[in-house]
């Protein structure tokens, strides 16, 4: 149960300066401007564990090719993670698409509009569920990602250091939010919570003089958390090999250039079915033979690539074959299901347009995703 210190009446004002601060400074993002229940559902998937600014781009782009629900469900899962390209955790993908395929099999198109209802479909768990139905329609059910966990915590003094007792803290931290959560208009409510948390209640170095929440918070400050697990690294190395395209009689072709792909096999439990580079059987690439380095981080691993231009004539003995391969058009490569790592090297080597935020980093999370897996 939430604390009996918060009586109705602070409750209220609590309600009215969030969303107050809230009609003024929220950022201006294209899924606010709908109540799409799919357009939100779509957004919401992406949001997890990816940075708004990449969210955008991809967003926009997924929508126009996907417009619908019923559009979603009848395209082929490698155009549909060729259109996730760059956003990471393509699992996100195969189940957004899964769970458009049961809507439009078993459902007659039509997403569910309960949280209770929603969590029926592959892929969404109680923190997607209760979004798409307070945003889209309205339901009074509390949304909390780990933006609103934080802020709430130091709203009350509450320990997050230790996982010990985190079942416990959650109950907490749900109980507060659901007892908060304003009746009238608890999608924005919702929205408001964790923008507070994306934006003035940092992780780090919040904006404790801006925040409509001063005069409640215990905290005014950074609190204790628990300690971040601590990246691995690993060094791997792949193959760029690059060939002149040519037609059955031996013009080369307007359009260029192919490179050689390997699909990772389907029964992988990380990407399975995705197109990448070789790998060279050589993790140790002479200095003089790099044609770059990349650093890639995946999860908790931080990969630091070593790229080697490899000739047509040597790719079978310098590289392991892990799956079928193919020479793919670089064209065709741009709307092919690449991993992010391919993507990115071949945007370096100037062979595939950069990525849409505009940087070839690694995607950093925009908050902690509660139904990522």
């Amino acid at each position: 149960m939430a604390d009996d210190h918060w009586d109705p009446g602070r409750i209220d004002a609590l309600r009215q300066r969030l969303l107050g601060w809230y009609a003024t400074s929220r950022r201006d993002l294209p899924w606010r401007w709908s109540r799409d229940p799919y357009a939100i559902w779509v957004s919401e998937i992406m949001l997890q564990q990816t940075r708004v600014a990449v969210v955008v781009e991809r967003y926009q782009a997924f929508l126009q090719r996907f417009p619908t629900l019923l559009a979603l469900a009848l395209a082929p899962e490698q155009e549909v993670l060729a259109m996730w390209s760059g956003l990471g955790y393509y699992r996100r993908a195969r189940m957004l698409h899964k769970a458009a395929r049961f809507v439009a099999d078993r459902l007659k198109g039509n997403l569910p509009a309960t949280a209770e209802e929603l969590r029926v479909l592959p892929g969404i768990g109680a923190y997607t569920a209760s979004a798409i139905a307070s945003i889209a329609h309205g339901e009074r059910v509390a949304v909390v990602d780990g933006n609103v966990e934080r802020v709430l915590c130091r709203v009350e003094g509450w320990d997050a250091e230790s996982r010990k007792g985190g079942a416990a803290l959650k109950r907490r931290v749900d109980a507060l939010a659901a007892q908060i959560l304003d009746p009238l208009r608890p999608g924005d409510f919702n929205q408001a919570l964790m923008e507070l948390g994306a934006t003035v209640c940092l992780p780090r170095k919040p904006l404790c003089l801006t925040c409509p929440l001063a005069a409640d918070c215990t905290t005014r400050g950074e609190h204790k958390t628990a300690p971040r697990p601590r990246m691995l690294s690993r060094e791997i190395a792949r193959a760029l090999c690059v060939r002149k395209a040519f037609d059955a009689p031996g013009a080369q072709k307007k359009d260029g250039a192919e490179v050689l792909l390997e699909r990772r096999p389907v029964e992988l439990t990380v990407m399975p079915g995705m197109w990448e580079l070789p790998a060279l059987r050589e993790a140790t690439v002479p200095e003089r033979e790099l044609l770059m380095t990349v650093r890639h981080a995946i999860m908790q691993v931080n990969y630091y690539v070593r790229v080697c231009s490899v000739g047509e004539k040597d790719v079978d003995a310098l590289t392991v074959v892990g799956g079928e391969r193919r020479w793919m058009l670089l064209a065709e490569a741009a709307q092919t299901a690449l991993t992010g790592l391919t993507r990115k090297v071949l945007a370096r080597a100037h062979l595939l347009p950069a990525p849409l935020d505009g940087s070839l980093g690694g995607a950093l999370a925009r908050r902690p995703g509660k139904d990522v897996a």
